[in-house]
This record gives structure tokens, sequence and C-alpha cells, in this order.
């Protein structure tokens, strides 16, 4: 059976950061595109950032470049997803995904596996 399954959510002040993973079981993604899509009460899934199968291609929002780092452990079956600089517009629930294929897709019909979520609470 294939999971996902993130940790590392939580409350924090406006301006602290936070870090969290997502790892695999089940089969490897280490060839597939993983994204990152965050969802908050009557408002679509939406996404934040991706990585790509190999690594190298690393796309990010606008409303998240140069406070989000995105990267992954291929052999852990991992990903992450480094938080600074956090805004109370940050707040919602943080999904990670796995793409069907190796090229980063903005858009949630392109992934397959879904984590369960993780709550972020930035605190203004």
């Amino acid at each position: 059976q294939v999971q996902l399954v993130e940790a590392g959510g939580g409350l924090v002040q406006a301006g602290g950061s936070l870090r969290v993973s997502c790892t695999a079981s089940g089969r490897t993604f280490s060839n597939v595109a993983m994204g990152w899509f965050r969802q908050t009460p009557g408002k679509e899934r939406e996404f934040v950032g991706g990585i790509s199968g190999s690594g190298g291609g690393i796309y990010y929002d606008d409303s998240v470049k140069g406070r989000f780092t995105i990267s992954r452990d291929s052999p852990r079956n991992s990903v992450y997803l480094q938080m600074n600089s956090l805004k109370p517009e940050d707040t919602g629930v943080y999904f990670c995904a796995a793409g069907r294929w190796a090229s980063v897709s903005t858009a949630a019909w392109d992934y397959v596996y879904w984590g369960q979520g993780t709550q972020v609470t930035v605190s203004s």
C-alpha cells in the first residue's frame, strides 16, 4: 500500500520557521516529481512548490519564492519543505503529493498520491 506521511506542522509566530517532511512508503518515488500544496477552508488546494524527479528542477509559487525551500532525499524516499519568514497568510493544511511524471506540474490533477496533510498555523 502506497502512503505519503507528512510531519512537522505546527503553530509558529509570524517571521518564524518550520520544516515539514514527507516520507513515502510502498514504492519508490525517486523518478517522479514531488509537489507541495496547501489548502485553507473554502479555497481550492494551491500549488506551493515542487521538485523534479532528478531534483534538478525546483519551482515555487511567487507567494513563497525566496522564503520556502524544497529538497528531496531519494534514498530515504523523502521530500522536505523548509519554510522561513512565515506570514499569517501561509496558514493552511500542507499536503505533499507524488506526480505522474518526472517534471513538476502546478496542477493538482497531475499528482497521483497524496499525504493526509499537516496543519501549519502562523500567528500575527
